[in-house]
């Protein structure tokens, strides 16, 4: 498996390969075209890491899991339910997830497996479709649920307030994105854990469909759907609070760590 991270370091951003557990191998080139490692390494410990691309486009997938649409009381969906979260919603690992002013009350995490795309896709044969992925990557699709199920009767703003779309680590390039283990922990509190086999729409599937509809840019990411477990479904309902800190991990990938704070 190769994991490659983007990071802060000495005042630069650069691209690593992750060696061991606590080094990075920098990499000269385009991690989205033409790359390779040099023989230079710096300690996983002296970087800050970012999220793994600076996606132009952040495409995601509603009620893709059964166990999800059925805690939601929602029909399965007949094809992928498609939005979008804004580029400004996307937040580092380690970097705090804010709980905006105006909708501060019913913020609720969501784990996701997020593809990134790796050069540019357009209509896809479904034969086809994962070779167009540089890797797969853990994301949180952070949502004010009073925004998006009371007040707005659709998602634009519940999804893209600043931070609300953390992904990381780093982009994992060799997995079997079909049956991965995906769990929330909130507090060290297990809240989500399922597999990526309950998916309704797999991987391929939604890069064959997005790809009819609009061009994927390299560096686009695809956030797949989450699991059930999510907050406003739990009764009583859990909402994130100042001072939680909230873990999504995928297995083959890694954990993706955001403490949460009021803006």
């Amino acid at each position: 498996m190769a994991k490659i991270a983007r990071f802060e370091h000495d005042g630069a951003v650069h691209y690593g390969l992750l060696e061991g557990a606590d080094t990075l191998r920098l990499i000269q080139g385009d991690v989205l075209g033409a790359w390779a490692p040099t023989g230079r390494t710096v300690p996983l410990t002296h970087v800050r890491l970012l999220t793994p691309v600076a996606p132009p486009n952040v495409i995601a997938i509603g009620l893709n899991y059964r166990k999800h649409a059925e805690e939601s009381q929602m029909a399965l969906p007949e094809r992928p339910v498609v939005f979008f979260k804004t580029t400004t919603a996307v937040c580092n690992p380690g970097d705090p997830i804010m709980l905006p002013r105006m909708a501060p009350d019913e913020v609720d995490y969501e784990c996701e497996l997020a593809v990134v795309i790796g050069r540019r896709a357009k209509h896809v044969p479904e034969e086809h479709a994962l070779d167009y992925v540089l890797g797969y990557t853990c994301g949180n699709d952070v949502s004010a649920r009073d925004c998006q199920i009371r007040l707005d009767s659709q998602w634009a703003r519940a999804k893209s307030f600043d931070t609300f779309a953390p992904l990381g680590p780093w982009i994992e390039t060799e997995m079997d994105p079909d049956r991965a283990r995906i769990m929330t922990r909130l507090n060290g509190e297990v809240m989500q854990d399922s597999s990526t086999s309950d998916l309704i729409f797999s991987c391929r599937e939604l890069i064959v469909y997005l790809s009819a509809n609009m061009t994927l840019l390299p560096g686009t990411v695809i956030m797949t759907g989450t699991p059930s477990g999510v907050g406003f479904a739990r009764k009583p309902p859990v909402f994130l609070r100042p001072g939680d800190t909230v873990e999504v991990e995928v297995e083959g990938i890694g954990v993706l760590r955001n403490p949460v704070i009021a803006e």
